[in-house]
């Protein structure tokens, strides 16, 4: 079934001043060529400052870049959340694996952002998780609900436990991990995020719930919010996901042929989720059960 289409809308930087048009096309959106993208612009499917491009116009900084992209036939993903708390100003939801949070990579309807304004038309995620990880995604109905809550997002004031489950056998019970997150290059898509000694610093807990001939399950506790935290930090100690289709044993992505960010096969769940609610102060304690396939491979 196809979607409704999409305008993507970009502001030209100085960093990009003149480039041709599609020269900045195709590095701005690298899934497609330069001959894919003089295509769409022969179809009228691209606009600079409302008019119609050419692609071989000059660009300049603060001109509005649109590709009106046509309705296109999404890939699969499950529909389906279960409501873990609802109220005026809160909505907590347990995501399924294989639902993206936000629209991208493809994704437009089959998201879990437009599943859930189909009931709540006012809710935005305060957070998000990566498409093939589960648990516990948190929307705010509120500007005031959001506000409070960012700002104490990555404090000691909010509780994030994670269940993992990881190659190897651990040699400790527990592990303070602190490796660095930065963008590193990536073959397929120009950059990554990953182990980086220039990365910003990030903080994890990590603490051994089982052990199995091959495995270990970990519960981890996040005390900062870098993009893929979790899967990289593991990684960065020699414990990547069992089934992650991009991190090696460094923390870097795989040497030969790393998947993609959004790729699944790993098993990560967002299980507790413990805050204080931003406007009425309640302390809120959320849990969302493990996923079936999850507990079969523990």
């Amino acid at each position: 079934m196809l979607n409704r289409g999409y305008a993507y809308t970009t502001i030209i930087s100085s960093k990009h001043r003149g480039q041709t048009l599609l020269s900045h096309l195709a590095s701005l959106y690298p899934h497609s060529t330069p001959m894919a993208w003089q295509q769409r612009l022969n179809g009228g499917e691209v606009t600079l400052n409302g008019v119609v491009a050419t692609g071989s116009e000059s660009i300049t900084i603060g001109q509005t870049l649109i590709w009106y992209r046509p309705p296109w036939i999404e890939p699969d993903a499950p529909r389906h959340f279960e409501v873990l708390f609802d109220d005026p100003y809160l909505l907590a939801v347990n995501k399924p694996s294989g639902l993206p949070t936000l629209p991208g990579s493809g994704f437009l309807e089959n998201t879990l952002l437009r599943l859930v304004q189909k009931h709540s038309p006012n809710a935005n995620p305060v957070h998000r998780l990566g498409r093939a990880t589960s648990g516990i995604v948190l929307f705010a109905k509120t500007a005031q609900a959001a506000s409070n809550l960012q700002a104490n997002w990555n404090t000691s004031k909010i509780q994030k436990i994670y269940r993992a489950l990881a190659q190897k056998i651990a040699l400790q019970d527990s592990y303070e991990i602190l490796t660095p997150i930065g963008l590193v290059p990536h073959p397929s898509i120009g950059s990554v995020w990953a182990a980086s000694p220039s990365g910003k610093t990030s903080k994890s807990l990590a603490r051994v719930i089982s052990r199995t001939t091959s495995t270990t399950t970990f519960e981890v506790s996040l005390f900062s919010g870098r993009p893929h935290q979790i899967r990289i930090h593991l990684a960065s100690i020699g414990h990547p996901l069992v089934g992650d289709p991009l991190y090696s044993v460094s923390g870097q992505p795989l040497e030969n042929n790393p998947g993609l960010p959004g790729d699944g096969g790993y098993f990560l769940h967002a299980q507790f989720l413990k805050i204080q609610h931003p406007i009425t102060g309640e302390q809120i304690h959320l849990e969302a059960a493990l996923p079936l396939d999850f507990s079969l491979h523990q």
